[in-house]
């Protein structure tokens, strides 16, 4: 089937947009217990978790790159707004909170009769400033208190190491270092400036062998300051004060307004940098525009709406629905991801910027007693196999302005991660391991330390890490040098800072295992002219193995992918030269099981030691099989076989509804993708978790995001399958991206497609309806 036309953008479409979101606004009529039953606020790069409890308006504010000296991901601190009346205690008045989607901001509104106050909280998304404005029928005071919990050096316990994931398992001291808090003329401000000699950064270099590079790698760490101030207009300075929230005291500085009014404007102005003084610091923070309008930020999520949706039985408008709980939370989540549109370093698998006190999160049968800076799996070290997670549906659902601060975490430590290489192996190529931390090298936890529960033995080859997960972990370098080349073909943006990274991660492939056959047999390749990929991993589930088909699916794909690179990218002598390289490749591992041919993870398979599933990376995310390509038998009969059914799973990074859907399996697709989306049971629906991971999390709802794409939407060669595993009981209203600029918008009606409309750079699109078409 042949179809081309325009993707509806008329006035009358965007209104239609606005009811439809509006359906999926969280209302709540009552306050909440505690933190836990907070709503999520954010813009530009800054998040805010919202509730109202025992009268008070509070929300944590987090800001991307807040990285203390242990590399743990400190929040900003905690605002308390209070009302003089107290009105939200008083019973008599009605109560609602509402999380407004499509222009962003969170209000809360209090009636009684005619009197009414109303609290709009909003986050400049192009300047780093919280605002909280409030109106009232009658005159009221309001205090707003700063509250920090970090007002003195503090001895990290074991248990919660986790949040500075490098020193897990360290029998050291590690201290969560005070912040500096005042005031200043009529504001509260405070900071936290990373103490030169106590950096991560530095015990990481020494710890593993890299002092003698040690001036030529880039450091995050130095200098970094980060904080911000509380202001508002006719504010004076009002009393400090002491308490506890939860599990931590806290000390409170605050502001009280020096006479009533209607109407109160409060400002939360961040910052964060690497000067050379506090001072400079402080200069630069009193330099952010404040007062830019509200108009403009309403106007930014109108726009990032319009790029994208998918809208599930929204006729029913039932909450109860599954097919319309999925809708709701993908749009939910969607948002959350928003919230970080342009940070420095990019959202985080492991709560995002909506974390909260941990003793709710629950993990397993105990509560951590700790700060609201907790989260486990660190807060600076990345883990690839999860994040990874998180930016891949960016793609269908057009957010390509939000992608480049995943792209830049590799793209800036790229030297260091090539000079760990050349020191330890003496070859090129970067090697990004599965944890590193902000500036490139391994989390030290998986290196191993001198002592303890995770001794590193002596014998351990310098490079390599002791940790039996992710050791010889490298694939995830490749996955993402082929989600950089899906970027470009999706958007068209330029992606020439990002190349010399992409060439980096297959040098290394190629350098390292040309290395390691040679130390073994005096030759580069095996009999056949291959490359012999051992010893090497699995994803994190078989190690120790040979050959492994999730290494040699992304090997192919990332050089398939440069192939198509115009020349202005990439000239044609070097893809000339990646061309040659790709018939060093490994083939794939396959067997004959019950007659049929399945896939394996590797030519050799020792006990496994997680639930990955590396049999079906050249599914997902490489696209090799699936839906439209041949030997779509291959991948079904090792799904179906048996042989994954105890790795088979829906929990954080679990990615089978995503093989499900690429496989054309709908009932199971949309299994999978309802345990993945469906309501979290938490008052807030897409606070997922914790799972393998914490609260929210993200590379949970990332893979359901990337599932209901598929169930939709796949695209292969010049072809474009539609509800390609979409269950006709589910009626749809959606908008996606694809490659070469195609937006596709389209309607399933009780099984029936409609009001299909495509948008491309090519003339003609082959779209090919695997449901009904409307005559």
């Amino acid at each position: 089937m042949l179809l081309s036309g325009v993707v509806k953008g008329t006035a009358q479409d965007n209104s239609r947009l606005k009811v439809q979101l509006k359906k999926y606004n969280i209302k709540w009529t009552s306050q909440s217990q505690n933190s836990s039953e907070s709503m999520p606020l954010g813009g530009g790069d800054i998040g805010c978790n919202v509730w109202v409890e025992n009268g008070d308006l509070l929300f944590y504010i987090s800001r991307t790159g807040t990285f203390d000296e242990n590399n743990q991901f400190l929040k900003l601190g905690r605002v308390r707004v209070r009302m003089e009346p107290n009105i939200f205690k008083d019973p008599n008045w009605q109560f609602k909170q509402e999380l407004k989607l499509y222009d962003g901001y969170v209000e809360i509104v209090a009636k009684k009769k005619i009197d009414s106050v109303q609290v709009a909280l909003w986050i400049d998304v192009f300047n780093p400033v919280v605002n909280v404005e409030v109106n009232s029928s009658k005159k009221i005071k309001i205090t707003a208190f700063y509250e920090n919990w970090r007002s003195k050096d503090r001895l990290l316990p074991m248990n919660e190491r986790s949040a500075c994931f490098s020193y897990s398992g360290y029998e050291g001291d590690v201290i969560t270092y005070s912040d500096s808090v005042m005031y200043h003329k009529n504001n509260v401000l405070w900071y936290h400036r990373n103490r030169s000699d106590k950096l991560l950064f530095d015990f990481c270099v020494e710890q593993q062998g890299l002092t003698e590079v040690k001036e030529e790698l880039w450091n995050p760490q130095k200098n970094l300051t980060f904080g911000g101030a509380l202001m508002g207009n006719g504010m004076a300075v009002g009393k400090t004060g002491k308490g506890q929230y939860v599990s931590s005291p806290f000390k409170c500085w605050s502001l009280q307004s020096e006479k009533a009014r209607k109407q109160h404007h409060l400002q939360v102005v961040l910052h964060t940098a690497q000067t050379p003084s506090t001072e400079e610091w402080k200069e630069q923070l009193f330099s952010v525009k404040i007062n830019e309008t509200w108009k403009k930020t309403k106007q930014w999520w109108h726009r990032f709406w319009t790029r994208s949706h998918i809208f599930i039985n929204v006729d029913k408008n039932d909450p109860s629905d599954s097919g319309w709980q999925v809708g709701r939370n993908y749009q939910l989540f969607r948002y959350m991801l928003g919230c970080n549109a342009y940070g420095d370093y990019p959202t985080k698998f492991n709560g995002g910027l909506f974390t909260y006190d941990p003793v709710f999160t629950k993990q397993g049968n105990t509560s951590l007693h700790g700060t609201p800076d907790y989260r486990s799996w660190g807060g600076g070290s990345h883990t690839a196999q999860n994040q990874r997670l998180v930016y891949w549906p960016m793609l269908k659902s057009g957010d390509f302005d939000m992608m480049p601060s995943q792209f830049d975490f590799y793209s800036r430590s790229l030297k260091n991660t090539e000079l760990r290489t050349k020191v330890y192996w003496g070859h090129k190529g970067c090697s990004f391991t599965e944890h590193p931390e902000t500036f490139g090298l391994p989390a030290a936890a998986t290196w191993g330390f001198d002592s303890g529960p995770r001794t590193r033995p002596i014998e351990t080859e310098p490079g390599t890490l002791y940790n039996p997960w992710v050791k010889l972990h490298y694939t995830n370098q490749l996955e993402f040098a082929y989600l950089i080349l899906e970027y470009y073909k999706y958007s068209g943006k330029d992606i020439s800072c990002y190349l010399p990274f992409v060439e980096s991660a297959l040098t290394f492939f190629f350098e390292h295992y040309k290395y390691r056959q040679r130390q073994r047999s005096g030759r580069f390749y095996d009999d056949n002219g291959k490359l012999v990929i051992y010893p090497s991993t699995a994803c994190e589930t078989f190690k120790e193995v040979k050959n492994p088909t999730d290494v040699s699916a992304a090997l192919a794909a990332v050089i398939s992918a440069i192939q198509r690179l115009p020349d202005s990218l990439m000239s044609g002598h070097k893809k000339q030269f990646w061309k040659t390289q790709a018939r060093h490749i490994p083939e794939f591992n396959f067997e004959l099981y019950k007659g049929d041919t399945i896939l394996v993870a590797a030519k050799n398979l020792p006990k496994r030691i997680n639930s990955d599933i590396p049999e079906l990376y050249p599914v997902f995310p490489y696209g090799m099989y699936g839906v439209g390509r041949p030997r779509l038998d291959i991948p079904l009969n090792t799904w179906k076989s048996g042989l994954l059914d105890d790795r088979k799973n829906y929990i954080s990074w679990h990615q089978d509804p995503i093989f499900c859907a690429r496989m054309g399996l709908t009932e199971e697709a949309r299994k999978f993708t309802e345990l993945k989306l469906s309501d979290s049971g938490r008052r807030f629906p897409a606070f997922w978790g914790p799972g393998h991971d914490w609260v929210p999390d993200h590379n949970w709802g990332g893979s359901g995001m990337i599932a209901l794409q598929d169930m939709l939407v796949q695209y292969v060669d010049d072809k474009v399958y539609m509800f390609p595993a979409w269950p006709k009981e589910w009626n749809v209203d959606f908008k996606l991206h694809g490659p070469h600029g195609l937006v596709l918008q389209a309607a399933l009606v009780n099984g029936v497609a409609e009001e299909l409309s495509v948008m491309s750079q090519r003339k003609n699109e082959k779209i090919i309806m695997m449901l009904g078409v409307k005559e």
